[in-house]
């Protein structure tokens, strides 16, 4: 088995992280396994919603302070190593909201630092109980400052900066009070939870899905009144869609449509 396993089911993707040992860390080779899988989907069009999970007794621990450490030997004590490092895992948090899937994370154990900041760029997250989520760089000397991107774009900036200063861990009830995860359940549930989430998105039309989750990420960064125009054109585009027209003609016939994508 691979470092990260992946498994289909009706039109749902499940990457499972399995780095166990190492807390499925954001090690190296769990970044270009990531980003080799998400620019995988990219183009596929039979995968309409996916899950990300972790094996073991943690969701992510974030990166690898032990492949860290050794980066630090190398010239200017890392800096060019370092900077590639950042870049590369920025690369696949972005990755995420490129993806035309909406990416479902099922989280359990902790999420911390760069794991904590997976979570917060999925699009919609399920934690077990129990989950204790933190930015807690700051706890060994440095300050969580990419995953702090993520994080405050998903809860309110002082939890948020109380997080990042304090090191502090919340639990799975306070995540979910704060607009971090959707739903919390029971450990043994989390899985199915998970999965009857993503099958719910997987059978909604994917085109419609696609075109929206791109609106939405792009309408977020812009002002009001910006934002209404730019949607209302991506509404218009979608309304000329052949399988809207369909969608639209069996609500009003009371039967289900038969969509062809």
């Amino acid at each position: 088995m691979g470092i990260l396993e992946r498994h289909d089911t009706n039109a749902v993707r499940r990457l499972h992280m399995n780095a166990p040992e190492r807390l499925n860390a954001l090690s190296d080779e769990m970044l270009a396994a990531l980003k080799a899988e998400f620019e995988t989907l990219q183009d596929d069009t039979t995968i309409r919603a996916v899950i990300l999970s972790g094996e073991g007794k943690a969701f992510c621990a974030g990166h690898d302070l032990k492949q860290m450490t050794a980066g630090r030997q190398a010239e200017y004590g890392g800096r060019a190593y370092f900077k590639d490092l950042f870049d590369r895992c920025t690369e696949v948090m972005l990755a995420i909201r490129a993806l035309p899937q909406p990416v479902i994370a099922q989280v359990h154990g902790i999420a911390t630092a760069a794991g904590c900041q997976l979570v917060a760029s999925c699009d919609m997250a399920v934690a077990a109980t129990g989950t204790r989520f933190g930015v807690n760089g700051v706890n060994i000397g440095l300050f969580c400052s990419t995953p702090m991107v993520a994080l405050s774009r998903n809860i309110p900036r002082k939890q948020a900066f109380e997080m990042l200063t304090t090191g502090s861990f919340i639990d799975a009830q306070r995540a979910l009070e704060l607009g971090l995860v959707n739903r919390v359940v029971a450990p043994d549930a989390v899985a199915a939870e998970a999965e009857a989430l993503a099958q719910t998105v997987a059978d909604k039309l994917g085109t419609a899905v696609r075109i929206g989750k791109r609106a939405f990420y792009d309408q977020i960064e812009m002002t009001a009144a910006d934002a209404y125009a730019h949607t209302g054109q991506v509404m218009v585009e979608n309304m000329l869609h052949s399988d809207t027209a369909e969608g639209i003609s069996a609500f009003l016939e009371k039967r289900p449509p038969e969509w062809e994508q």
